[in-house]
């Protein structure tokens, strides 16, 4: 891992009646619009969605190095995010994000351990840790 201070640099550009394109070098370009709730196509990615993936991707992230850390086995992952955009005071903001994690694992696996470390991917993640919304995590662990 490198040093702190890390630094991620991304260019989003449009025009008038166009969607936005969001580039950083070595990376697959992205074209954006609003989402359907603010009269976007509903079909492209937004800000919105853009976020709320953010959080999921980091929550399995985290998870895998924690996993990996505690010598957790485990055979998939999937978390699905629903990030909640609200006018609280009058300013659009998101106020919560709720985490569904649905956690694999082969028999024998210790339960209460792989829970634990859920619950520790969901306070480690460095997204949900930058933002000021409420967090949620709600977990399943299926044994295979």
């Amino acid at each position: 891992m490198q040093d702190y201070p890390h630094h991620y640099v991304v260019k989003a550009s449009g025009e008038p009646q166009s969607n936005i394109l969001i580039e950083s070098e070595g990376l697959d370009s992205l074209v954006t619009a609003p989402p359907a709730q603010f009269g976007g196509p509903g079909d492209l990615w937004s800000p919105e969605a853009l976020l709320s993936a953010a959080v999921a991707d980091c929550f399995i992230l985290t998870f895998k190095a924690i996993a990996r850390a505690s010598k957790l086995d485990w055979q998939s992952l999937s978390c699905d995010v629903e990030g909640i955009l609200d006018r609280p005071e009058k300013s659009s903001l998101f106020t919560g994000f709720r985490l569904n994690a649905e956690l694999t694992v082969p028999a024998g696996t210790d339960e209460a351990k792989a829970l634990r470390l859920l619950e520790k991917a969901e306070q480690g993640c460095l997204i949900t840790n930058s933002l000021k919304s409420e967090i949620s995590l709600q977990t399943k662990i299926i044994v295979v």
